[in-house]
């Protein structure tokens, strides 16, 4: 049998398979034990009352285990039951602990028939059985019955795949041997998994219910339908014997002498009934925990490792040691929340979001690609500009005819164009200030554990964040009232009105030579006639803008100059989760072939900004809608000149001060309200919190947290104690070493509704089921046809 260390370690696996399974995590580890698989009525039931010797499960017609019932049996000096969900009850009448297994089966599936994968844990502790860890599941069925589904056949056969698809599980095939052994649903599963048969063995019941003149010696024997591990015969107490309430001790009597007596078993009959297969179930298991041990032992050191640090913490946390909640409460805010905040604004390399843009990167973009793009969208509309100037110059002439250009005009124009700032300012401010509320939250989230602090620390750091947003936008109009202030023309880079009288065209700007930028767009308004919208790699110069069929960039599809290019927002469809924008020709020509205007879709609404952004920096610029009616015709070529001396003036004084706007908007709300929070939470944060004069509350744990940290610690326990217990298992057991491999290619494997579940790694070189001819013909031999009923 081994060692008695090796014997210690199923009680030490039940102990864990409990205390994961109070924490949710026993799945996980995919403990060792043994799996009771068969068919409805096969017997199952009673093989594991003969291994306890006490009636003690569910009896009735059709499918009556409809939750796998995780059964432990320890040797012990007393016998009682008890289960993982009422620990603190002893049963001691089996009666009342078959109602208990029935009235949790109900609980959870109904009582009409239902089934539900959640295990009942059940440990039985009794002088006569031998340490075991199995699993009884629900029986195979075809035809659903009660409050059934259609598909109860495949949701039983997917349950028990999620137990026996698992390495350290071993299969106990039991078919009854009054059934076509062949077609054995437990075999066609277990071989499904278990291709090699290293962990499948076979169970016969029913021997004593076999027609006639009809035995199965050759199968026992191993040498007919044979399997790796062999087959191991029981006679189990009939219908009549269990309403008769035949006791199991006086039926294992009538098994062993059903077994000495028969003419076709006697031989074997020390290698057969329901004691040896306890005795050899309990060696295999021992042995099949031994050979996994190094597996398994790494298993556990991994996951105790990944808990340490937590763990930790967790046992020098005190809730209600008002010392450890300070510390706690510095910690969390100070050391926590600040560096969070002050990583996700600055950047860091640890734990970089590769999803999505947040925090800094974010701001960063609403910096140099929103703004800007806000601000050309009030400088592009040409045509309203030179209404206005037209109208300036006239009104401040009135009734004479001016010989000059007028300088209010220009001053005029200009204090309406730099009023105008003020909205996209004003939405920059707005912007910043959102996402960073955003961010706050993001590191305020991590507080989820300490409901009350979290609530607080966002209130309060809301509230300074508006607070702030509130002084920055009082400094931008100052801003804006100091340019309104002076007009300066004697600035350095204003043309003057002498160079203002030249040639100036605004759209004709500088801009940078070479690639603007690269990116995959969708041209969706193609026709399905013509292809339909279609995904290109686009190359955005200063002069141009080209596709590909790809980013290798081979195979251009079409160039398209940036001469009078305007872009166009496009409402988003009702169905698309495209965003869109059009560009298209001022002059009415084709942009592409016979279409007016090409629309391009992009993916995200940030992905849309940052093309529209990318436009503007190589010279197009939005569409601007004015109102009805067109601008004044010139006819006096006096007032034409004079329109365009403004025109140009007012052109170049503009650009000074977006200049200026775009340089001190970012400095402005970096210094007023970003390095302004990221003060308030380093240094002010705490001391609000305790002005509130209930720290202690604040530090509550949430329901959630005191489960989480339970859990972690009775886990972490868990797992410490089997690894020192495994430590002082020596493992060089005395086992008896695995059966050679056999042909087992006389099991059909399911077809056609197979579960998907994870298949075992090919094996390489000779298998244990490669077919022999000869086989074939043995077993297709009439004399030895392997018994079933009568047809």
């Amino acid at each position: 049998m081994g060692n008695r260390g090796m014997e210690d370690l199923i009680p030490l696996v039940n102990r864990l398979q409990d205390a994961l399974s109070s924490v949710g995590q026993s799945c996980s580890l995919h403990l060792p034990q043994i799996a009771v698989v068969g068919g409805q009525s096969a017997g199952k039931s009673s093989v594991l009352e003969n291994f306890v010797g006490r009636d003690f499960l569910p009896r009735g017609s059709g499918i009556v285990t409809r939750r796998p019932l995780i059964l432990q049996l320890l040797s012990g000096n007393t016998e009682y039951g008890e289960f993982l969900h009422c620990k603190e009850k002893k049963f001691t009448d089996f009666d009342e602990l078959r109602k208990e297994i029935e009235t949790e089966t109900c609980r959870l599936t109904g009582s009409n028939k239902g089934i539900s994968p959640v295990p009942i844990n059940l440990r039985i502790y009794s002088p006569h059985v031998l340490n075991l860890t199995l699993v009884d599941l629900p029986g195979i069925t075809k035809v659903p019955v009660g409050d059934q589904p259609a598909d109860i056949e495949y949701q039983i056969r997917d349950m028990i795949m999620q137990y026996i698809c698992k390495e350290n599980c071993l299969i106990l095939a039991v078919t009854p041997a009054n059934t076509d052994l062949a077609n054995s649903d437990a075999l066609k599963l277990a071989k499904d998994v278990d291709p090699q048969g290293q962990r499948t063995i076979g169970v016969i019941t029913k021997l004593d219910l076999m027609d006639e003149g009809t035995d199965a010696r050759e199968i026992l024997e191993n040498r007919l339908l044979p399997l790796r591990r062999g087959y191991i015969g029981v006679v189990n107490r009939s219908q009549k014997d269990i309403d008769g309430k035949k006791d199991i001790k006086a039926a294992l009597v009538a098994e062993q002498k059903f077994f000495m007596s028969h003419p076709a078993y006697k031989h074997m009959a020390e290698k057969m009934g329901t004691p040896y297969l306890q005795r050899m179930l309990n060696q295999q298991l021992t042995n099949h925990i031994r050979d996994t041990l190094p597996a398994f032992r790494s298993h556990l050191q991994t996951q105790l490792l990944a808990l340490n640090k937590e763990a930790e913490e967790y046992k020098q946390y005190s809730p209600d040691d008002p010392a450890r909640r300070t510390k706690t409460l510095l910690q969390s805010v100070i050391q926590h929340l600040a560096v969070d905040f002050e990583k996700l604004i600055e950047g860091s390399g640890d734990k970089v979001d590769t999803i999505s843009l947040s925090g800094g990167a974010k701001i960063n973009r609403i910096f140099h690609e929103r703004f800007p793009y806000e601000l050309v969208k009030i400088e592009s509309d040409e045509r309203k500009l030179r209404r206005e100037i037209n109208y300036a110059i006239r009104n401040i002439h009135g009734v004479r005819t001016g010989l000059f250009t007028p300088d209010m005009a220009f001053e005029a124009i200009v204090k309406k164009q730099i009023s105008r700032i003020e909205g996209p300012c004003m939405k920059f401010v707005d912007m910043v200030s959102q996402e960073l509320i955003t961010t706050v939250h993001q590191c305020i989230n991590k507080l989820s554990s300490f409901p009350k602090l979290q609530d607080e620390t966002q209130r309060i750091v809301t509230t300074e964040i508006q607070q702030q947003e509130s002084k920055c936008r009082d400094q931008v109009m100052m801003l804006i009232d100091i340019q309104l202030a002076y007009i300066n023309t004697k600035h350095e880079d204003f043309i003057g009105f002498t160079n203002a009288q030249q040639a100036y065209n605004h759209n004709n700007k500088k801009i940078v030579a070479g690639v603007v930028r690269k990116g995959w767009l969708t041209i969706s308004n193609i026709g399905i006639m013509k292809g339909g919208a279609k995904e290109y790699w686009f190359i955005l110069t200063a002069e141009s803008l080209s596709w590909f069929k790809d980013d290798e960039e081979k195979e251009k599809k079409y160039m398209l100059p940036l001469d009078n290019l305007k872009l166009r927002d496009v409402e988003k469809g009702f169905m698309s989760s495209k965003f869109v924008f059009a560009i298209f020709n001022t002059e009415l020509r084709n942009v592409y072939k016979d279409y007016k205007c090409l629309e391009l879709a992009c993916n995200s609404q940030e992905e849309l900004d940052s093309w529209k952004a990318s436009f503007l920096q190589a010279g197009v610029y939005p569409e601007k809608v004015t109102g009805n009616g067109s601008p004044d015709n010139f006819t006096d070529p006096q007032l034409e000149r004079q329109v365009e001396t403004i025109r140009n003036l007012v052109d170049s004084y503009m650009n000074i001060i977006y200049k200026t706007i775009k340089d001190l908007m970012p400095k402005t709300i970096m210094h007023l309200m970003i390095n302004s929070v990221k003060e308030f939470i380093s240094s002010e944060l705490l001391a609000q919190l305790y002005a509130l004069g209930e720290c202690s509350a604040l530090m509550d744990e949430s329901p959630e947290q005191k489960r989480h940290r339970e859990e972690v610690l009775c886990k972490h326990a868990a797992l410490k104690e089997a690894l020192s217990v495994i430590g002082k298992i020596s493992t060089s057991t005395c086992t008896t070493p695995m059966p050679p491999p056999v042909d087992s290619s006389w099991i059909q494997l399911v077809r056609g509704h197979a579960p998907s579940v994870p298949r075992p790694p090919a094996h390489t070189g000779p298998t244990a089921f490669q077919s022999t001819d000869g086989l074939q013909q043995r077993a297709g031999q009439p004399h030895r046809a392997p018994p079933s009923v009568p047809r």
